[in-house]
């Protein structure tokens, strides 16, 4: 697909600079928010690992983490900074069943079509263990399309609660809007939701 190419040459193209505008962000409140659901020492997937900030934290919390993401440059960035091998992989490509604890899978899966999503987000059910969370996070709005050389999927409460009902076996555990917490990004609306896993 050419949108998913265009995002992925843009990440490829721009790996460095991507990573050093987000590696440093405090992300702390969300992340460890993320944590309290999960058993301790739990096995995360950070699914579309970017700069490799998150899989850091978690592997220094003392958490097993595979990472993951679709562009072979930040799969070498995030993988020296986090001290992990980092997997390249696309989304779709996600198979496994039933592995791990939680999924993270932060502003990643925004780059996704809307009419994909509910692919997206089965494959990522399977992979988590029953009464397991997801955590993902969306550009807050109504836009489907290209902006800033990559492609987005922004979502509201409504159109994300349309989407989730074609994946029964998750369910909304926590949904809330919040600010960028990049000070020049304030502006921006971010949809967070925290899935559980149904038993």
């Amino acid at each position: 697909m050419k949108l998913k190419n265009d995002t992925l040459d843009y990440y490829n193209s721009k790996a460095q600079d991507f990573a050093s505008g987000t590696v440093d962000v405090a992300f702390a409140e969300i992340q460890d928010m993320f944590l309290e659901y999960l058993p301790e020492g739990g096995k995360i997937l950070d699914f579309g690992c970017g700069s490799g900030r998150d899989t850091k934290y978690f592997l220094g919390k003392g958490y097993d983490v595979e990472a993951t993401d679709g562009s072979k440059e930040l799969c070498k960035i995030a993988g020296e900074y986090a001290g992990v091998q980092v997997k390249q992989m696309l989304f779709e490509e996600l198979d496994a069943v039933e592995e791990y604890d939680g999924v993270w899978a932060c502003a990643s899966i925004l780059h996704v079509e809307k009419k994909q999503l509910p692919d997206i987000l089965g494959k990522i059910a399977a992979a988590t263990k029953k009464g397991g969370v997801v955590y993902t996070s969306f550009k807050y709005g109504d836009f489907e399309g290209v902006r800033n050389g990559r492609f987005f999927t922004y979502l509201t409460e409504e159109s994300f609660g349309e989407l989730v009902k074609e994946i029964p076996n998750l369910a909304v555990e926590k949904l809330w809007v919040s600010a960028d917490v990049r000070a020049e990004r304030g502006e921006e609306q971010w949809l967070n939701i925290v899935l559980r896993k149904q038993a």
